[in-house]
């Protein structure tokens, strides 16, 4: 018996099979999702023991703040927020740095990683770098930005971080060229 199999239909069945596999394939390399991994709940904190800087905040007694282990997953460029933070000593940022037991100095481009990014230290006294304000900068990963805890005295009673958070000294935001006005808050990329 003959089967009629024309060039068309042949085509057709290997050009069906390849949008398949690729369908698959950009399925199975979307972003994981980072979901919540749970809830804290604010307390208080002791007379002066919560070092206010720039729209940081110190954790409202009651108040519920969600918790995550991991971040939002890595690519060329990375979206984040940054944020500021001192990490000398007697600033806002609480105690030493993780990677290396030690205080930075304002003037030095260094920061910290969300939970998930900071990634267990593997990224400690690594450059990476930041996009932001039409500007890129160079700073180096000294801690990790807890998104898994907080409201206690290791995290200066201030709530755990965002879980897409660059947390950056005074240099960054000035090699950024960001007014310091409008230090707080800026939507950025980053990349290893």
């Amino acid at each position: 018996m003959k089967m009629n199999s024309s060039p068309k239909v042949s085509i057709l069945i290997i050009l069906t099979i390849i949008l398949v596999i690729t369908l698959i394939s950009c399925a199975m390399a979307q972003p994981s999702s980072c979901n919540p991994s749970g809830k804290i709940e604010g307390i208080k904190p002791p007379p002066g023991k919560c070092k206010i800087g720039y729209q940081s905040e110190c954790c409202k007694p009651g108040k519920s703040y969600t918790t995550y282990k991991c971040s939002p997953s890595i690519s060329g460029k990375t979206k984040a927020v940054l944020t500021i933070n001192s990490f000398q000593k007697g600033g806002d940022g609480g105690g030493k740095s993780e990677c290396d037991n030690k205080y930075h100095s304002d003037n030095t481009p260094v920061v910290a990683l969300s939970t998930g990014w900071f990634s267990g230290e593997k990224r400690c006294m690594q450059n990476i770098t930041i996009y932001g304000n039409r500007r890129q900068t160079n700073a180096m990963v000294v801690d990790e930005c807890d998104s898994t805890m907080g409201c206690d005295d290791v995290h200066d009673y201030q709530p755990p971080c965002d879980n897409n958070i660059v947390d950056a000294s005074k240099a960054v935001w000035k090699a950024l060229g960001v007014p310091e006005k409008q230090w707080g808050q800026l939507d950025i990329f980053w990349s290893d």
